[in-house]
């Protein structure tokens, strides 16, 4: 009998894959089936970036890149993150990797260990409590509220600090919420680490440019005191539409930056070289695809808003950024999971149960509006006419 290490039994997993190859599953048994489930953009990667990478085919770039990735694209990297985040980073600080889950996982198992304890968002990505658990370190969640617009209260976090603390994560914009956290409360976590200086942050920006309302986007990376034990996760995957190129990087501290490329050695020894020259494409070429991207995206955001708020029993705050929203369910009578398996397998409609990004997630579904406005209404329209 195959026996397998105990870690693996700690090891979780992401949902809205599972609900995807259900849906998937119905679909090509002749159902209809509208996927509000899974968090990609619905938008081709633009060509521009495509072109370059086949251009870098026909170059010859077919061999081994430096682990920490192409000096170009740090160099690239660099220059978006002044242009975009008004921050000086030195290049060397960048390590390029095959998407954002890496760097979570680097992070927990570079810090955690058992007896010590990392927080992390909940609901939130569930890749963050998994990589926990994983690295034996011990959970401790960070409630994310509904009145506040599913930020965290800095008061909450720093009170929950200790001497085991070894790793704070954060994410904002949000996933699942599409809950962005005030530049007020980052303020005040940042003031309040100072008491802890052996805490170090991982600050997921994935959807940094996915923020509404004609708000800023607020990164750590902007507050210098903090920047010696900062790392801060960003990518191509959501900007881009390049979830399938798996490509993203984070900025580490200094004294960090080795211990990431070795891991990086360890992993996955470098991020495919065409994938590399798309990513200098991207970042370097027209934005204009990327902007448009958001524009639909801020239209859906509002109409599936309003369809949601329209449904008995659901209520659904304004997502503040990404591209998701986190309505409130308990007026159903049902709880997440029942919800999401009967709207589903009844409605034909995929979405996430809230309790998939972790246990203060019950009463909640996740929908992704990265689908059509037409798909949106309809998905909504089934949906009122099944609670009805």
């Amino acid at each position: 009998m195959i026996q397998l290490a105990q870690r693996m039994s700690h090891l979780g997993t992401e949902t809205a894959f599972e609900v995807l190859a259900r849906a998937n599953k119905l679909a090509a048994e002749g159902r209809s089936i509208i996927n509000l489930g899974i968090g990609q953009p619905d938008f081709k990667t633009p060509d521009h970036i495509v072109d370059a990478a086949v251009q870098a085919l026909r170059d010859g770039h077919h061999g081994y890149t430096p682990a920490n990735g192409i000096p170009e694209l740090r160099e690239a990297v660099a220059a978006d993150i002044a242009t975009y985040r008004g921050v000086e980073i030195d290049p060397d600080h960048v390590v390029i990797q095959p998407g954002g889950k890496p760097t979570m996982f680097y992070a927990c198992m570079m810090l955690g260990e058992p007896g010590t304890e990392i927080m992390y968002p909940n609901p939130g990505f569930p890749i963050y409590e998994s990589a926990i658990n994983f690295s034996g370190a011990r959970p401790v969640p960070i409630a994310l509220h509904e009145e506040t617009g599913y930020s965290f209260n800095a008061e909450e976090v720093l009170a929950q600090v200790n001497e085991k603390t070894r790793l704070i994560i954060v994410n904002s914009p949000a996933n699942p919420t599409g809950g962005v956290v005030p530049r007020a409360e980052f303020d005040k976590l940042v003031a309040g680490l100072v008491a802890h200086p052996h805490v170090v942050v991982l600050s997921d920006e994935i959807y940094s440019r996915m923020v509404y309302d004609n708000q800023p986007h607020v990164s750590l990376l902007a507050y210098e005191e903090l920047r010696d034990r900062l790392i801060m996760l960003d990518g191509w995957s959501k900007t881009y539409a390049m979830t399938g190129w798996r490509l993203g990087y984070a900025v580490w501290p200094e004294r960090l930056v080795e211990q990431a490329t070795r891991l990086c050695v360890n992993d996955h020894s470098c991020v495919n070289a065409p994938t590399q020259f798309a990513g200098i494409a991207a970042l370097q070429g027209p934005q204009d695809a990327a902007d448009a991207m958001v524009e639909a995206f801020d239209e859906r955001r509002l109409a599936i808003q309003d369809e949601l708020n329209a449904i008995p029993g659901f209520r659904c705050p304004r997502p503040g950024g990404a591209f998701y929203a986190f309505p409130n369910i308990e007026g159903t009578g049902m709880t997440s999971d029942t919800l999401q398996e009967k709207l589903l397998g009844e409605a034909g409609v995929a979405v996430i149960s809230g309790t998939s990004f972790g246990a203060f997630g019950e009463g909640y579904l996740r929908f992704s509006y990265a689908n059509s406005l037409e798909n949106i209404k309809e998905a909504c329209r089934r949906i009122r006419e099944l609670l009805a």
